[in-house]
């Protein structure tokens, strides 16, 4: 199967025209042309579509589905890490503003918005991805905290303190949430 650099490559070579040409036919920068002929990155499906018409690529959703871009193990253990550092990160902002004793109920309402602000956000900048997959990947703290957190503190605490719904509250936002972005975008 033709990786992703190949078929752009072999198609602007077909059509005979430079790197630098494809550019600014395309609107797209030549160092991100470069990179996605060498296969050095995963181009947003909005750059493959420009350079598809430009380079009269038929049905450009159908080849962007087929081809898979080669990644190292190097960017999947960095992308796997990136997720982990922002899956302790949420829970360590809505966990400290709830269950801290010295919370007051203004930081616990910071909090709730907080739980609601952040994931909302978070749908917004990942709009390609599945429910499923947005919850597995931001997600998925908030549900090892919420076990921890009915272990550690007891139920009745952190239900009290706010961190049950507020966690709660951002596992909706990253599953529901995409409803709530289209609508608006809709209207």
């Amino acid at each position: 199967m033709m990786s992703l650099g190949e078929l752009v490559y072999n198609s602007r070579k077909n059509k005979n025209i430079t790197q630098e040409e494809l550019a600014e036919l395309s609107k797209v920068n030549l160092r991100t042309i470069q990179r996605i002929e060498n296969n050095e990155n995963k181009p947003r499906e909005s750059t493959l579509r420009m350079l598809f018409e430009v380079l009269e690529i038929k049905d450009p959703i159908s080849e962007f589905n087929q081809i898979t871009v080669k990644r190292n193990y190097g960017e999947l253990v960095s992308e796997y890490f990136f997720l982990l550092i922002i899956n302790m990160s949420l829970m360590g902002i809505i966990g400290w503003m709830t269950l801290d004793s010295e919370a007051n109920l203004n930081t616990r309402f910071a909090g709730l918005l907080l739980s609601f602000f952040i994931p909302i956000f978070i749908v917004f900048m990942t709009k390609s991805m599945t429910k499923i997959e947005r919850l597995l990947k931001f997600g998925s703290g908030f549900l090892i905290y919420i076990v921890s957190s009915i272990i550690l503190v007891g139920f009745p605490t952190a239900f009290v303190t706010g961190l049950l719904v507020c966690l709660s509250i951002s596992l909706l936002t990253l599953f529901y949430g995409d409803m709530m972005v289209n609508r608006k975008n809709a209207a």
